[in-house]
């Protein structure tokens, strides 16, 4: 087991310090696209939920206006998991969502937005793969069936990201999430990270 997590740690720094070397260029020039496209700032910083539920500041580029307030988004989860259906065009984020701007529907849809998290993995907040970090309100929210998602690292990329991720709704998600806390190793967290690359490249169901 302890062989186990430093092979996993290797991988995330080597991998995240890789692709650092690698985008720096690239990721500058997107920040400066984020700032001269709309007003604010081009990273966008937020509290998240980690392993242990323990909190952390979360890196992304910013896709959406600076304004605008989650209320829709958080009605969405609850209707969800009160077992309401809330798929729209086969997806189940948020329908026309007004707050996200023209250079964020490609950074989504691209998932260049996920970026800049690779500067949480150097610091160990998060891993290349794991479950997705979600919101402090949404972790009160899942149901305890799923607590095991917190007894790893959170992800850039998962079983979620490589198997439809907004075709996938919030459930489906957790069991996944759980799914892949049993069956984690180095071998598998491999796995994804291939997987994850021709994903990006189909666009993979982000919305």
């Amino acid at each position: 087991m302890r062989w186990d997590a430093a092979a996993h740690r290797l991988i995330d720094i080597v991998g995240a310090v890789a692709c650092l070397l690698v985008l720096v260029v690239p990721m500058l020039a997107v920040g400066l696209i984020i700032r001269l496209s709309s007003s604010g700032p081009a990273l966008f910083r937020q509290q998240r939920v980690g392993r242990d539920r323990s909190t952390f500041t979360f890196y992304k580029f910013r896709t959406m206006r600076c304004d605008g307030a989650d209320t829709a988004h958080r009605m969405l989860i609850e209707r969800e998991l009160a077992g309401e259906s809330v798929e729209v065009d086969g997806s189940f984020k948020l329908s026309g969502d007004t707050r996200i701007t023209r250079v964020g529907h490609w950074l989504r849809k691209s998932s260049i937005d996920e970026l800049p998290q690779l500067f949480n993995v150097l610091s160990g907040q998060m891993s290349l793969v794991g479950p997705r970090p979600c919101l402090l309100w949404e972790a009160d929210l899942f149901p305890p069936a799923f607590q095991a998602r917190f007894s790893v690292r959170p992800g850039i990329t998962g079983l979620w990201q490589v198997s439809g991720r907004s075709r996938l709704g919030t459930l489906e998600m957790l069991m996944l999430d759980v799914e892949y806390v049993r069956r984690r190793g180095v071998v598998h967290d491999l796995k994804i990270l291939l997987m994850t690359i021709p994903s990006m490249l189909r666009g993979g169901g982000a919305r």
